[in-house]
């Protein structure tokens, strides 16, 4: 356990991290990639030119400041963390490089020396959450090694690839060991493969239903995104990848006893987790009401729009309504997602709602849920890129 002293002094640096985390964080990751570019490949380099990373450290660390003496509050963060850690096979090895890298970014941004009691309060603070996390993601690996048969990285074939709109291609994947693949509808896999003389590792939502003997991931071509450009023009039929066991805190519980209905809300490539538990739970016995709001800029970026529309008439249970912001369409209605749909179709707000997107369209669904009188505990989200926690 940390200190009372340890405790205190963290605590007096919460102004400084308030003023200077950004400053802070810019500075660890690129004193890291100079010093220790072996752990530049954990790291989607695109998150760093938009800073987004470096914007989701110093939030993570003014967080860690700001409750060190109630961790509890910093459960979920901690489980967020940790699973996003084992899908990329950060292992213990790797913890003194950051921690030494960081805690040299905090003397030489503050310009402290080595032995100010707030280098050495930073230095404890670190090793405590360092082992924290390892002892979580040890238990992650543990048990998805008995679970799915693999650690680490597998060679999957890519069995078929085939586009679902003008901007997303989806990928089979398929390794003959393993024929039913049963994981929590919401998750994600890593996948690994060469790109330009290096190693590139990409998490990417399961697309598919749980308990097939593949996984299919969607990937959303973007502008200035070179591995989905690359995964889009390159990568064929047959071709192979490596894919880690799947990682997430996301997902749909399908064993869940109460009757409330589920609604499902995406925008954009957001839409894959809330395919995979569409689908998953459209297997079970299951009577719930299900209701899948989508939000596009237009028609001809809709992923499985058909399939939504086939499911809804093959499944009583399913409801499903479109949103367009652009061009009219007999099938959908222009404008962005009004959750009003939701009480109009079900005739409750009372449902469990899971929703992903661009961060602003979770922050806005999120508040607006909470207004509507929506229990905290029924709403889950996630949104893709780096996490603020």
């Amino acid at each position: 356990m940390l200190s009372q002293n340890t405790i205190d002094i963290i605590k007096t640096t919460i102004p400084i991290l308030e003023e200077n985390g950004i400053a802070l964080t810019k500075y660890f990751y690129h004193r890291m990639f100079v010093n220790n570019p072996e752990i530049k490949k954990f790291f989607n380099q695109a998150h760093q030119e938009n800073n987004s990373q470096q914007e989701a450290l110093a939030v993570a660390i003014l967080a860690y400041a700001k409750n060190i003496d109630n961790l509890d509050a910093l459960g979920s963060a901690i489980e967020l963390i940790s699973q996003k850690h084992a899908s990329l096979q950060i292992k213990p090895e790797h913890y003194p490089i950051v921690g030494n890298n960081l805690i040299e970014s905090i003397k030489e941004v503050l310009n402290l020396d080595s032995s100010s009691n707030i280098i050495l309060a930073w230095e404890d603070a670190y090793r405590f959450l360092a082992n924290i996390l390892i002892g979580r993601e040890k238990k992650l690996y543990d048990e998805n090694l008995e679970k799915y048969g693999w650690d680490g990285f597998e060679n999957f074939k890519i069995i078929k690839k085939e586009h679902e709109s003008s901007t997303a291609c989806s990928f089979y994947l398929k390794n003959d060991r393993f024929k039913k693949i049963n994981f929590k509808p919401g998750q994600y896999v890593t996948v690994r493969f060469p790109y330009q003389d290096t190693t590139t590792m990409r998490n990417y939502s399961i697309s598919s239903a749980t308990g097939e003997d593949y996984l299919r991931i969607t990937v959303k071509k973007e502008t200035k995104g070179s591995i989905s450009n690359y995964l889009h023009n390159e990568i064929k039929e047959h071709d192979n990848v490596e894919v880690s066991t799947p990682y997430g805190e996301f997902f749909l519980d399908l064993n869940q006893t109460n009757n409330k209905p589920i609604v499902l809300i995406s925008a954009g490539i957001g839409i894959t987790p809330l395919m995979s538990m569409l689908l998953s739970e459209l297997k079970t016995n299951n009577r719930r009401e299900i209701l899948f709001i989508c939000g596009k800029k237009n028609k001809a970026e809709h992923s499985f729009a058909e399939i939504l529309k086939n499911l809804a008439k093959e499944n009583s249970r399913l409801k499903t309504i479109f949103f367009y912001e652009n061009g009219e369409s007999k099938t959908a209605k222009q404008g962005l997602i009004d959750l009003a749909v939701v009480k109009d179709m079900l005739g409750t707000n009372d449902a469990q709602y899971f929703f992903c997107g661009p961060k602003n369209f979770m922050l806005s669904i999120q508040e607006r849920l909470l207004n509507n009188g929506v229990n905290s505990n029924d709403i889950h989200f996630e949104f893709f890129g780096s996490k603020n926690v």
